[in-house]
């Protein structure tokens, strides 16, 4: 019990001490976190291999944190994501997998790997992009929401990629010792395929009906009690009893609580479970970056560290093509297609979980996996370092030539009203001036503002 304690007193140390100084020098928390776990892990050795263990753990942060995205839309905003999350989405997934497999059939593996590896390079990190993406206030950008279409859409993928890659097995590669000892319990294993859709189908429909017609008499019950610990326990265990059934039956938790959450968006109580659910997240997915830097192998990196690199930058720089391209086709331009290229042009950490899934499968190779899990968590710790790079030198030059390009205008007319900043409360005062024909002069820094306001007079 003793030993639970300090390590969990290490992580916690590790986190206090990395992540404010990672945010007070602009790096952003995520990569602060990852740095703490390199030190206390590979570098310090203060961590072993409960690293790994602790890393399933807090991939429930992934999960929570879908449910709060999914909580924030309504299915009418969903619908009218369609054309991004399949078209988007859709070409993104299948150009990425079909690149890596012809990338990696090059190099000498056999076909069935090779489609393997682009399966797990089609994938982006949702737990980086998206914290980040909130942390610097850009999901509601061209950008963002582009990139969450694309994120949700690999979160799907993901369900015919684990279907797949039994029927991949290559003779000759035997599974990792360590892996047999680890059992998940299924509902659907042994069934036929029809019974397997209708259980998927089934898990699908309980998650909507009892969302929908179950949660609003629960929640009041609870309320009723009057007991705040009462109603976290109720949230965490909806949560928990989602990722439960998902995985049941073979689907993503993710998933699931992404459609519950979608499904409660409009609930009366959907802000107190934000307010009970944040914490938890925050937690966990901040867990869950110190374990894939406690991860890191440095043994197998000093081996071959040379090829790593290179596998991670050709991941990176292989996606941010593709990417250019997909912005580029579905008109995402500026500022918006670089958030959207270099948010996603990184590897998953959803490539783990295939990679674990590969090996047991006789897929992938133990030492082709473990050379490819440090490319995964090379490619996700350089990703903070990508949106430094948007931060810093493409935000500016956008920002910059927008402002160039824009005359100053010449103000000769005279008002007795002066609005100094047309944002939502400044264009209010605007329309009631307007009104009462009330003559008034707009001054604000943001060019868009001052185009939308002189659109509407």
């Amino acid at each position: 019990m003793t030993d639970y304690f300090v390590q969990a007193f290490i992580y916690l140390v590790a986190a206090v001490i990395a992540v404010p100084l990672a945010r007070r020098f602009g790096l952003g928390s995520v990569l602060g976190y990852l740095v703490a776990g390199v030190v206390i892990g590979p570098v310090a050795g203060l961590v072993g291999q409960e690293a790994i263990t602790l890393q399933h753990f807090a991939e429930f942060g992934v999960v929570m944190m879908l449910f709060l995205v999914g909580m924030e839309l309504d299915p009418k905003s969903l619908w009218a994501m369609r054309v991004r999350l399949l078209g988007l989405g859709g070409l993104q997934v299948a150009l990425t997998a079909a690149a890596a497999s012809g990338f990696a059939w090059s190099l000498g593996m056999a076909w069935q790997t090779a489609v393997a590896v682009g399966f797990l390079f089609s994938l982006s990190s949702t737990a980086i992009v998206l914290q980040t993406l909130t942390e610097k206030g850009l999901v509601k950008t061209e950008g963002g929401q582009s990139a969450f279409s694309v994120l949700l859409f690999q979160d799907i993928a993901v369900i015919p990629m684990l279907a797949v890659i039994p029927l991949l097995a290559v003779s000759g590669i035997s599974a990792t010792d360590a892996e047999h000892g680890h059992s998940s319990l299924s509902l659907v294993e042994n069934l036929p395929g029809w019974a397997h859709g209708l259980a998927v189908v089934g898990a699908i429909m309980v998650v909507i009906v009892c969302g929908h017609y179950l949660s609003r008499p629960l929640f009041r019950y609870v309320v009723q009690s009057g007991m705040r610990e009462v109603f976290t326990a109720t949230s965490l265990m909806l949560i928990i009893g989602i990722a439960a059934l998902m995985s049941l039956v073979n689907l993503s938790p993710a998933l699931g609580a992404f459609l519950a959450g979608v499904v409660l968006a409009n609930s009366e109580f959907r802000h107190e479970l934000e307010a009970n659910i944040e914490p938890f997240k925050g937690l966990l997915l901040g867990l869950f970056f110190i374990t894939v830097g406690a991860g890191i192998n440095f043994g197998v990196l000093a081996q071959s560290w040379d090829t790593i690199l290179l596998l991670a930058l050709a991941v990176i720089v292989g996606k941010a093509l593709i990417l250019v391209g997909l912005a580029f086709a579905f008109s995402i331009r500026g500022s918006e297609g670089w958030l959207f290229t270099l948010g996603l042009a990184q590897a998953g950490e959803f490539g783990f979980v295939l990679l674990t899934y590969s090996t047991q499968n006789h897929v992938i190779s133990t030492e082709s996996a473990q050379v490819l899990s440090l490319v995964v968590a090379l490619s996700m710790f350089l990703t903070p370092l990508l949106f430094i790079v948007y931060d810093r030198v493409v935000l500016p030059r956008y920002q910059k030539a927008s402002n160039e390009e824009a005359e100053p205008d010449e103000i000769e007319e005279q008002a007795p009203v002066i609005v100094a900043g047309v944002g939502r409360f400044g264009q209010i005062v605007c329309r009631l001036l307007r009104a009462n024909n009330i003559p008034s002069v707009a001054l604000d820094h943001a060019l868009e503002q001052v185009e939308n306001l002189r659109r509407i007079s």
